[in-house]
């Protein structure tokens, strides 16, 4: 009862934005700048706030690293190397749908069910999980549409692509919540306040800008591929991190934190990249769809056995 009553609340924020944008509320354009507001604004300072506030040697758990980081990357290049050898599917193709499977939406809906279940230790677990994927996953996936690219632009190669990642909100919040930490000094309390104040914002304008986002008609096609690949990315992506747990020894909290970061919707970052090299679009949005819609039952049975 007490974790059915952490989720359904997070879940039904998606469900009002969904009903709010397919009732006519509210315009579904508005999803857009929620979500560069929860992306940009709110998550760098929930972040910042989080990490500033941690000492160096608790934010350095290579274990929880390796084992969220990699059962996310096995799945990733297993996905990939099963379309490429059995079903010949191109580089791009391919790599696109390991995408879909291994790149979770760690920001937007696993920090507000950590948060809710651990407080700041499960802030700091969901935003390490964040980087893994921004500063990981991203830039291999974009390499590899890169090499497969049909035209001869390459716009995100070499320094394009290091900027990008470097100038990414996440990382730079990151980053400067670790020299805070490192030089000792405590945040101000009105700096405190005001970032506790935007951090806050979080959830409420992510989950929602989710679900206004949230369309249905795309599941419609090639449904026995969409049920295929989400039944990967949430029950075969979180066994796998869960069993690089147990081989890792690690302790409850680290545990069912790598497991909802696992097991949470795909990321729409997956569908950013789909649009912006034209590569399985179709299929990204209708998994994306279909996860987070699926998800709030799998994330309490996985929540349930952790």
């Amino acid at each position: 009862m007490h974790l059915a009553g952490t989720i359904l609340p997070i879940f039904a924020i998606i469900l009002a934005g969904w009903i709010a944008g397919a009732s006519g509320y509210m315009p579904r354009d508005l999803a857009g700048p929620l979500m560069r507001f929860a992306y940009y604004i709110a998550m760098p300072a929930l972040v910042f706030l989080t990490i500033a506030a941690e000492t160096l040697h608790s934010l350095l758990d290579w274990r929880f690293v390796a084992a969220f980081g990699g059962g996310s990357m096995v799945c990733f290049a297993a996905v990939m190397m099963f379309e490429r050898v059995a079903g010949g599917a191109s580089l791009r193709k391919s790599a696109m749908l390991g995408a879909a499977v291994s790149m979770t939406n760690t920001g937007f809906v696993a920090l507000p069910i950590l948060k809710s279940l651990f407080g700041q230790p499960g802030v700091l677990a969901a935003a390490i999980a964040t980087i893994f994927v921004g500063a990981i996953i991203f830039p291999v996936l974009v390499v590899l549409l890169e090499i497969d690219r049909p035209d001869a632009q390459h716009n995100l190669r070499g320094a394009a692509l290091v900027r990008q990642i470097a100038t990414n909100p996440v990382i730079l919040a990151t980053l400067c919540g670790l020299v805070w930490s490192i030089v000792g000094v405590p945040l101000p309390r009105p700096v405190g306040s005001f970032l506790t104040i935007l951090g806050e914002a979080l959830t409420p304008c992510a989950l929602f800008a989710i679900g206004l986002d949230l369309t249905l008609g795309e599941l419609r096609q090639r449904l026995r591929l969409y049920a295929l690949l989400t039944v990967l990315k949430l029950a075969i992506v979180p066994l796998v991190v869960y069993a690089l747990c147990v081989a890792a020894q690690l302790d409850r909290t680290a545990t069912v934190a790598a497991v909802v970061c696992a097991a949470v919707p795909t990321a729409k970052s997956a569908y950013v990249l789909a649009a912006e090299y034209d590569v399985e679009k179709t299929v990204v949005s209708g998994v994306i769809s279909m996860t987070t819609l699926l998800s709030v039952f799998t994330l309490l049975a996985w929540l349930r056995i952790v």
